[in-house]
């Protein structure tokens, strides 16, 4: 491929591109964003080849179009990617909630775009953000979902499938429908409760003393809350009819925990604590 571009040059945007260029999957790799600061950053680092902040110069001749912005900037980001987009370039994003992304694709593309568009998510992260966090390994062995639509062309498909396994990743395909519903229960609502559990401690008197104190439980369970807050905001909101029906079992699991802890009924915790520490082991491989 002879030039792509990423829109969103941060720890998702600007590892892609480090992981790419280890592997010279292209001759150019452009930057776009509105942080002129950050983009002359990603250049220094060697993270793109060069960077523009008009959106018209950043499309004109490349092939492939990764979105890696935060999903409450796409909507506006299509119907402005639908104005100077030429005809066949393929474009792609890593938003975490499907449903709202291709809602937002088929409100800003016309029939001869939105076979071009393929959505998809990037199972990867850290809990730091900006192009200064990124690295080219992020990806390597590492889960992308791809959730193409009815109207996506098969070798749009191929061409995005085939740079993320350049990246070092491991693909797979999925309904929208199928990915929020797991992606809901597997990491959107571990960060509302990891986010909701700091924010309780923090309101306690003597908080300052508790975080002293955490152990490594504490710090493996809360690392997510030093994730991007809007970025996360964006993620609830933008997948909140799935996260919503799981949140409510969770309260009901807490509910009878507390009944079980206020009745003193230990063969209860045991019962649940049994349960759970065999599914963790069964399915994490042990």
């Amino acid at each position: 491929m002879s030039s792509m571009l990423v829109i969103g040059v941060g720890l998702i945007g600007g590892s892609l591109a480090r992981s790419l260029k280890r592997v010279r999957y292209c001759d150019e790799i452009i930057g776009f964003g509105r942080d002129r600061q950050q983009l002359q950053r990603a250049v220094e680092l060697g993270v793109v080849d060069r960077f523009t902040t008009d959106l018209a110069d950043a499309v004109r001749g490349v092939k492939l179009i990764i979105v890696a912005v935060p999903m409450s900037v796409m909507p506006e980001l299509f119907h402005r990617l639908a104005e100077v987009v030429d005809a066949g370039t393929i474009i792609s994003d890593v938003g975490s909630a499907k449903g709202t992304v291709v809602a937002a694709a088929k409100a800003a593309f016309d029939d001869q775009m939105l076979p071009f568009f393929v959505p998809g998510h990037p199972i990867a992260g850290t809990e730091n953000s900006g192009v200064d966090a990124s690295f080219a390994e992020l990806y390597d062995q590492r889960q992308v979902l791809l959730t193409p639509i009815f109207e996506t062309d098969s070798a749009a498909l191929y061409e995005v499938e085939a740079m993320w396994r350049a990246a070092g990743a491991e693909v797979e395909t999925l309904t929208v429908e199928h990915h929020d519903e797991v992606l809901a229960a597997t990491s959107h609502l571990p960060h509302v409760l990891a986010y909701s559990l700091v924010d309780m401690l923090v309101a306690m008197g003597d908080s300052e003393k508790i975080f002293r104190y955490a152990a490594g439980g504490f710090r493996d369970f809360t690392r997510i809350v030093s994730s991007d807050p809007l970025m996360w905001r964006d993620i609830v909101m933008g997948n909140r009819e799935a996260i919503l029906p799981l949140l409510d079992r969770y309260i009901e699991g807490v509910a009878q925990l507390r009944t079980a802890i206020h009745r003193a009924d230990g063969d209860a915790l045991f019962a649940t604590f049994s349960r759970a520490k065999a599914a963790k082991d069964r399915y994490s491989g042990k």
